[in-house]
């Protein structure tokens, strides 16, 4: 009898298991999806059409030019080439992206994260030192100098970043556990939002003197 009951719970348990697991909500592919009820407003939340599978050819699946060195001539002194659905239309609901990063001599890619995506960060060459920090309270910052080859993680979510401390260009592959990962860069989100946020609100949320805030603003 305990053995029959066993066996029933057992499969109870493996039902409900793929009950849950087929019920779980898809992870989302853009910003926001404001429900509507008039399907004539409405978008496909991954905003793709499919192509007849009949009619797909190997240019679908191609990118070409990922060789090609991005302009690192800008503020932060870093390019992001990001090759997503949008570049590679085989990429459709295959749930991955990858980039290809450039950096000038002290250029870095600023504190940002990904909302949608996890990322495995490979340095093709020079020195970068990178760090993500962890969620709240802790706050831990966890960081290392990477060398050509050198393989990191940063986590679904976490604050992240990469600064070439080298003496010569450096070139890294970030691959992404999402068609459309998003980003989030901090400073440019916080201070230059539009429209604008309140600078007294800035000033007291990051303990900064209002007219710092609002030269940052003007900055961004």
């Amino acid at each position: 009898m305990k053995k029959g009951v066993s066996f029933l719970v057992t499969v109870a348990l493996m039902a409900l298991a793929s009950f849950l697991a087929s019920a779980y909500d898809p992870s989302p592919l853009q910003d926001t999806c404001v429900a509507v009820d008039d399907p004539k407003n409405a978008v496909f939340v991954n905003g793709k059409f499919c192509k007849n599978p009949n009619l797909t050819v190997a240019e679908d699946f191609l990118y070409q030019g990922l060789n090609i060195p991005g302009n690192t001539s800008n503020y932060v002194g870093s390019i992001v080439n990001l090759i997503t659905v949008d570049q590679l239309p085989g990429e459709n609901t295959l749930g991955m992206s990858l980039a290809r990063i450039d950096y000038e001599p002290n250029g870095q890619n600023p504190p940002h994260f990904h909302p949608r995506a996890s990322e495995i960060f490979t340095v093709l060459e020079g020195k970068l030192l990178v760090g993500f920090v962890t969620s709240n309270p802790e706050h831990r910052f966890i960081s290392k100098v990477l060398n050509k080859g050198d393989i990191f993680v940063f986590p679904l979510g976490l604050i992240h970043f990469q600064f070439n401390i080298g003496h010569t260009n450096a070139v890294a592959i970030a691959t992404l556990n999402s068609q459309n990962p998003g980003v989030i860069t901090i400073a440019n989100a916080v201070f230059g939002s539009n429209p604008p946020i309140n600078p007294d609100f800035l000033a007291r949320a990051f303990q900064l003197d209002r007219k710092v805030v609002e030269y940052l603003q003007a900055r961004f």
